[in-house]
């Protein structure tokens, strides 16, 4: 009987030891930036498994997914309102593979280097936290193993990255990008009751510095830049809400149309639903099964 009830402990703590190792974990940082002079925080989703400290002198290394929040969202942003429980869920069911999320602090930015100078968003994401990342973190640092999406002002940032950074990304995607296909000038009046709309002075300058606007327009990029998007591969998702209070599904479908026409190829959807984060989460796990999809091919 004794040796029934050691065999049953000794079953049940080895059961619980593996449900314990098969959940991933967050670990939330900050770093100093010298770009941005400020302190800068970061959550990370590091796979079950994860643990470069006893893996020996050749750490198993992963792929990474950066992360961009939306407006008035910040870097737990994913984590806190369900992402995690989905990516457990997807994980487990084995729709997708092991690989690192890692969202950063993106404040009002835009995810831009703003048109006075003043913060420079996009020189501190590429040059500082990317390497930053890459040195802390047992990641792969080819570009096929790294990987970028976005939800609103993030979609609009990892749109704006992908396009205007192609060599660096395999893939892209973005769920209700923040997307205006005309430029303040091509109309009488900004654009109102977009999140843009009360921010544009700060990051786009006041009055709007078109030319700035258009350096970091995902349109413009991407037909700038369609050549390399064409030869390196970049493999592009979005979808958008019909019902998007903002507009933004017209940006989305216009951006579309425009891809389309440079041959550039590209997954869109147009689903039901609004800008809300029920919409959000929806679809998420196609987002993140597309980009798991994408890390497979690249290995």
């Amino acid at each position: 009987m004794r040796c029934c009830l050691r065999w049953l402990t000794l079953f049940l703590v080895s059961l619980l030891l593996g449900q314990a190792h098969a959940q991933g974990r967050i670990d939330c940082n900050a770093l100093e930036s010298r770009v941005l002079s400020q302190i800068v925080h970061y959550c990370v989703m590091l796979p079950p498994g994860y643990d470069p400290a006893t893996a020996g002198p050749s750490p198993r290394r992963y792929p990474v997914l950066y992360f961009l929040h939306g407006l008035g969202d910040n870097e737990q942003a994913l984590f806190r309102g369900g992402g995690w429980d989905l990516i457990e869920d997807l994980r487990q069911q084995g729709q997708i593979s092991d690989f690192l999320v890692i969202a950063p602090e993106g404040k009002r930015s835009f995810y831009i280097d703003s048109a006075d100078g003043r913060v420079r968003y996009s020189n501190f994401f590429i040059r500082e936290f990317i390497p930053y990342i890459e040195s802390r973190y047992s990641i792969r640092r080819e570009r096929s193993a790294r990987a970028i999406s976005g939800v609103s002002m993030g979609g609009y940032g990892a749109l704006r990255f992908a396009f205007a950074y192609p060599e660096l990304f395999s893939s892209v995607s973005a769920q209700s990008a923040a997307l205006i296909a005309e430029s303040p000038r091509q109309t009488e009046t900004i654009p109102t009751g977009t999140p843009l709309s009360g921010l544009l002075g700060a990051v786009f300058g006041n009055p709007v510095d078109l030319q700035h606007w258009n350096q970091n327009s995902p349109f413009v990029l991407a037909k700038r830049n369609r050549a390399l998007i064409r030869t390196t591969g970049l493999s592009i998702y979005f979808n958008c809400g019909r019902e998007d209070e903002f507009g933004f599904d017209k940006g989305a479908a216009q951006l579309h149309r425009q891809l389309q026409a440079e041959d550039i190829q590209h997954e869109f959807h147009l689903y039901p639903g609004n800008h809300g984060a029920a919409y959000f989460l929806a679809y998420l796990g196609e987002t993140l099964k597309f980009h798991s999809r994408v890390f497979a091919a690249g290995k």
